[in-house]
């Protein structure tokens, strides 16, 4: 018997992302989300007798493009397998797949964990391999009968398995964040976890540590948001845990497939898990191997700048901290809307405090970078505003709290504009030397006891010659005020 230390957690994974082709993966209906159901099939689709797949060359390019983002063996030569198997939502009765041949092959994904931390760690996870192949429909089941929605059959699926090489859910989160943000920022899938674009299987096992050996593996099913796949590894290792300390483990732990429960955080049997020889593949006498020229090769290693060149970027051209940038490149929506305000002319230090800090801690619920209505050319007149000390940082501040709160429009419907916003409400900050010295004059005439005071030695009262040079001479600016009050006390 182990104490629950004296174990070690075995993760791997498997995401299939829905690619963004027009076009299904073996025929020319449409992949759009969200349509009437059945409206987007055909008898490929519908798997009616006599009707052949055409594989869609954009999914192959696709493919190519994420094996190049990972570093991965690109299969030239692949071809496609019948997987079979029956469920309601598969008309065909088999499932068009790769098994032995996959276009790509092993590759590598760097992530870090812990990135919050003072001290992240990085680690490298292998990629077993990434194979093209169809989805199924979907079965929407009511209270005394089932329907079925052929809508997403043979939408192109891009299934990247990982090796067995994570040891915690914190590292499985972090791998799937890194994953996410590769294909989103190859702008080969929009990911999106609730339509079921970026879907997860967990396989999850234990072992007593210093033990080589790969014990019974439970796989989790379809897990679509971050939360909840932490949620179901740490519950699945608890559950191995008690079994083997109670000495249940080989009754309790089986080889299966089960589903989190999401209200009550509890993983729950769904059936044994299949081995690959239940599922009988063989080539599909259908599709002609596949082979890649070098067009689409270099086409498909033609790719983005991933997430990690563009974080090495942001540190040595705009003098950000790695963590900081780590921060922007988690999102493609956060990179492009950070380098879309420096185009516009703000500094990469100050489009990062003023997104980063300013605009995303006043999102809150549903209003997002996409919903607030602030677009980054506003934000970066509003950066370029304060660094040039046409205002100051509070009044800057200010200026964003009408935009947020305003969603970017007036009440006509028309775009709310930094600088009529700062005529309208008199934040213009003075820089007039002449205008402060006016003031500073004033308040030392008027104060002339304190001033005696601080030359005696009483340093504190500097504060209070401020706050009322800053009162006397509004707008004026904070910096330029501590400069010249300090010439005159001397």
């Amino acid at each position: 018997m182990s104490a629950n230390n004296d174990f070690e957690t075995i993760i791997g994974l498997e995401v299939h992302v829905q690619l963004n082709t027009k076009t299904k993966i073996f025929c020319s209906c449409a992949t759009s989300f969200g349509e009437e159901p059945n409206k987007n099939v055909c008898p490929t689709c519908l798997a009616l007798p006599g009707a052949l797949p055409t594989l869609n060359r954009e999914a192959v390019k696709k493919a190519i493009q994420f094996g190049t983002a990972i570093d991965a063996q690109i299969n030239q030569n692949s071809i496609f397998a019948r997987k079979n198997y029956f469920y309601p939502d598969l008309p065909k009765a088999y499932q068009i797949s790769q098994y032995e041949i996959p276009i790509v092959g092993r590759g590598k994904i760097e992530i870090e964990v812990d990135s919050e931390s003072q001290n992240p760690r990085q680690k490298v996870i292998g990629v077993t391999r990434a194979h093209l192949e169809e989805d199924a429909g979907k079965n929407i089941h009511e209270s005394n009968f089932s329907k079925v929605d052929l809508n997403r059959a043979c939408t192109p699926l891009l299934e990247i398995v990982s090796e067995p090489d994570m040891r915690s859910s914190d590292e499985a989160v972090a791998y799937l964040k890194k994953l996410h943000s590769i294909v989103r920022f190859l702008g080969i899938s929009d990911a999106n976890m609730q339509e079921g674009s970026f879907r997860c299987d967990a396989n999850v096992s234990i072992r007593p540590k210093d033990d080589t050996k790969l014990y019974t593996r439970v796989e989790i099913k379809n897990l679509n948001s971050f939360k909840f796949i932490q949620k179901a590894i740490e519950y699945e290792v608890q559950r191995q845990r008690e079994a083997w300390e109670d000495d249940k483990y080989e009754s309790e732990v089986v080889q299966e497939t089960r589903l989190f429960d999401t209200q009550k955080g509890v993983t729950r049997s769904m059936r044994g898990k299949e081995e690959a020889a239940d599922y009988r593949y063989f080539p599909d006498p259908d599709l002609l191997p596949v082979f890649i020229d070098e067009n689409l090769m270099r086409e498909g290693r033609n790719i983005a700048e991933m997430p990690d060149e563009k974080r090495a970027r942001y540190v040595s051209d705009f003098g950000l901290k790695p963590k900081d940038a780590a921060m922007l490149t988690n999102e493609l929506e956060l990179a492009l809307y950070f380098e879309s305000m420096v185009a516009s002319g703000a500094s990469g230090k100050g489009a990062f405090v003023w997104l980063g800090n300013e605009l995303l801690g006043r999102l809150k619920g549903e209003n997002t970078l996409q919903t607030c209505g602030v677009d980054s050319a506003t934000l970066a007149t509003l950066v370029k505003r304060v660094e040039s000390s046409a205002i100051s940082g509070k009044s800057g501040k200010q200026i964003l709290d009408v935009l947020v709160e305003k969603r970017g429009i007036d009440e006509s419907g028309a775009k709310l504009e930094v600088d009529l916003l700062i005529d309208s409400l008199g934040l213009v900050q003075v820089n007039d030397d002449s205008a402060i010295i006016s003031a500073i004059e004033s308040v030392l005439s008027a104060n002339a006891d304190k001033v005696a005071e601080y030359k005696s030695g009483k340093d504190k009262l500097f504060g209070f010659f401020v706050g009322q040079v800053m009162k006397n001479a509004k707008g004026a600016n904070p910096a330029r005020v501590n400069e010249l009050l300090k010439e005159k006390l001397g």
